[in-house]
């Protein structure tokens, strides 16, 4: 196996440097136009399409996936990112009128977003390139800075995209060190967690995700947790298998399973179960796998990571072991199989999957598609297996009856869901966020809460007219310092006016104001003010 080349292995000091020269031109970018921001957005979305033959290649020999993988995966999810920040992110980014209220009706209310500073960002090995640029653009079209660590599995790619980034940053006239990009290992992560950043963003295991969590509680950094997911794929018996199976085999296989958001547990409705379960075994059977970049008839490319091959081959013999059908695949390849020279696992499929098997409890982020029987037909039943689960990243579902799968959807506890299609498509509408609840994390990256979530948001009211630099209305004498006495039944009287059940309740109020606008209560108790203690204190000393 060929070495790719060799990075730099940042030290904490490094990361540190890298944070502070983020920092610096963050300063001067905070204050750029929306225009300048859609100009580089525009920069880089013609970048991608000018050099996405290069990008592919690069993803490809970094990830071991294929063609079309990378550029469903990296490209064009990416384009259509840059797209909609430069279409709409100002519309969500500017400040926000809001309701003002009965007590402010003299004046106007706003919510404004400003750049939360610098965003850190540590993202998985999956998808190189996509993995880089996803919260890249969303940070600098808020206005900040990012610094991104990547994993050691995907390093090598970082050094030809970081000089894309750099060329689109110097095109667009935008500081140059907005984008710092680590690599490295934990010490390097953990650095840049402790090391300053104003909201970190982590995509990868549960495991790491609860660390990071540890080490931001301590600093009060916010986060973005997203830790993938175990996603259901519903199939009622009034659905059409011939039109399913392709997205099926696609949504599994697509990256050979190494999604965040993909399907893992394929819930088939004992109506069309046998017919489901033939077809995409004919179409696992006809795939071919290999070297990705060898032709552009390959369907399956690699495991990225080596000790990966072990945990997909235990789960499926668990499977098996258990009352599991091995209907494809299943195994290591082994000498002499062209394929036992890389990191390859053929397409898997395997039915009668039951509940109680591991590879119904563990994310395998792999090529396995377990499909489990639904009895009866019984929409309950799949909702049942659908929420017994840990994640709760995505989900989907498919029927005859656009309402039934709608239904299904929402019943299904999850961060996203689609009805009758693949639950990746969700992610195609970059207006929505992304994200899930359970242990696939929490906050959302993409969409306006997205975007907004780079942001520190401030709640601003003010005079709707001015007058002599002062407040349009005077606080009400009642309620001045030092107090008339006046103060209880004045406010009494105000909350009846605003907001009392019926007319004859603020009827009430208003003459009770009236009355405490001219009563004058007298002081029984003479308490002292505060010069008097004060004098009073003075003589006890």
């Amino acid at each position: 196996m060929d070495d790719l080349g060799v990075v730099e292995a940042f030290t904490p000091a490094r990361v540190h440097e890298a944070i502070q020269a983020a920092r610096e031109a963050q300063g001067a970018w905070r204050k750029s136009t929306w225009e300048e921001r859609r100009h580089l957005m525009r920069t880089m979305l013609r970048c991608l399409t000018d050099n996405m033959d290069a990008i592919v290649r690069v993803a490809c020999r970094d990830s071991g996936k294929t063609k079309v993988d990378a550029m469903l995966g990296e490209v064009l999810t990416t384009c259509e990112k840059l797209r909609w920040l430069e279409k709409s992110g100002e519309r969500w980014l500017k400040p926000e009128k809001r309701e003002s209220g009965l007590l402010n009706l003299h004046k106007t209310s706003r919510v404004e977003f400003h750049p939360v500073g610098v965003v850190g960002a540590i993202v998985p090995w999956n998808y190189p390139f996509h993995n880089v640029f996803n919260p890249l653009t969303a940070a600098l079209f808020a206005g900040n800075a990012i610094v991104i660590k990547t994993s050691e599995y995907a390093s090598w790619s970082t050094k030809f995209y970081g000089r894309l980034i750099d060329l689109c940053l110097q095109a667009a006239g935008a500081p140059r060190n907005l984008v710092q990009i680590v690599t490295g290992y934990g010490e390097a992560g953990e650095a840049l967690i402790t090391g300053g950043a104003d909201k970190i963003i982590f995509v990868g295991s549960v495991q790491v995700g609860r660390k990071v969590q540890e080490a931001c509680a301590k600093t009060l950094t916010p986060l973005v947790l997203e830790l993938g997911g175990k996603d259901p794929f519903v199939i009622c018996e009034d659905a059409s298998p011939k039109a399913i199976e392709q997205l099926a085999c696609r949504g599994v296989y697509q990256n050979m399973g190494q999604n965040c958001a993909g399907p893992e547990r394929f819930l088939v409705y004992e109506g069309v179960y046998q017919e489901f379960c033939d077809r995409v075994s004919k179409i696992v059977h006809d795939m071919r796998q290999g070297p990705t970049l060898s032709s552009d008839f390959v369907d399956c490319g690699a495991v990225r990571l080596p000790s990966h091959l072990k945990h997909l081959q235990d789960l499926v013999d668990d499977a098996v072991k258990h009352g599991a059908k091995l209907v494809a695949g299943g195994f290591i390849p082994k000498k002499p199989s062209r394929l036992a020279e890389g990191q390859f696992y053929p397409p898997t499929i395997l039915s009668d999957v039951t509940e109680d098997m591991k590879i119904m409890k563990e994310e395998i982020f792999g090529p396995i598609m377990c499909i489990v029987k639904i009895k009866n037909n019984s929409d309950q039943e799949a909702i049942r297996i659908a929420n017994n689960c840990e994640f709760a990243l995505s989900s989907c579902a498919f029927s005859g009856s656009k309402q039934r799968a709608s239904k299904l959807v929402s019943s299904m506890q999850a961060g996203m869901g689609s009805v009758n299609d693949l639950e990746g498509t969700t992610y195609l509408s970059q207006s929505l966020p992304f994200g899930g609840c359970k242990s696939s994390g929490y906050d959302r990256f993409a969409g306006p809460e997205g975007l907004r979530g780079l942001c520190h948001i401030k709640s601003v009211v003010e005079d709707r007219f001015v007058f002599h630099g002062g407040p349009f209305l005077a606080m009400p004498a009642q309620v001045t310092y030092p107090s008339s006495g006046q103060g209880p039944g004045f406010c009494k009287a105000l909350i009846k006016i605003m907001y009392g059940y019926s007319l004859m309740d603020r009827v009430k109020g208003v003459m009770e104001i009236i009355e405490w606008s001219v009563k004058r209560p007298k002081n029984d108790q003479e308490l002292p003010t505060a010069s008097q203690d004060r004098e009073e204190n003075a003589k006890s000393k």
